[in-house]
């Protein structure tokens, strides 16, 4: 299966960047590469993982972070949204639900 990412993620990814590489140099280029590995493994895996307010839930493996993404037509996995799961539920649900 193809994997698109929206501008969504890639923001979220982004953010998730800067916060990381704040914490220590190199840290945020860790997470880039820990949360790509885990996207890229969506073509083997995707569709397998629960579903949360309309997207299946992949938890990542290294970090604190979930991605949300939705199976199109069944070829192509499209990622919505990377959150970070310590925020506010109701917070990561308005992302979501676009609220």
């Amino acid at each position: 299966m193809r994997i698109k990412i929206l501008s969504s993620a890639i923001d979220d990814l982004y953010n998730g960047w800067l916060f990381y590489e704040k914490q220590g140099q190199g840290l945020g280029d860790y997470f880039f590469d820990s949360l790509f590995s885990d996207i890229d493994s969506l073509s083997l895996y995707g569709g397998i993982h629960p579903i949360y307010f309309g997207y299946h839930r992949m938890l990542s493996k290294r970090f604190p972070y979930a991605v949300y993404y939705k199976i199109d037509n069944a070829a192509v996995i499209v990622v919505w949204r990377v959150l970070d799961l310590r925020s506010n539920p109701i917070k990561l649900r308005n992302k979501l639900t676009g609220n």
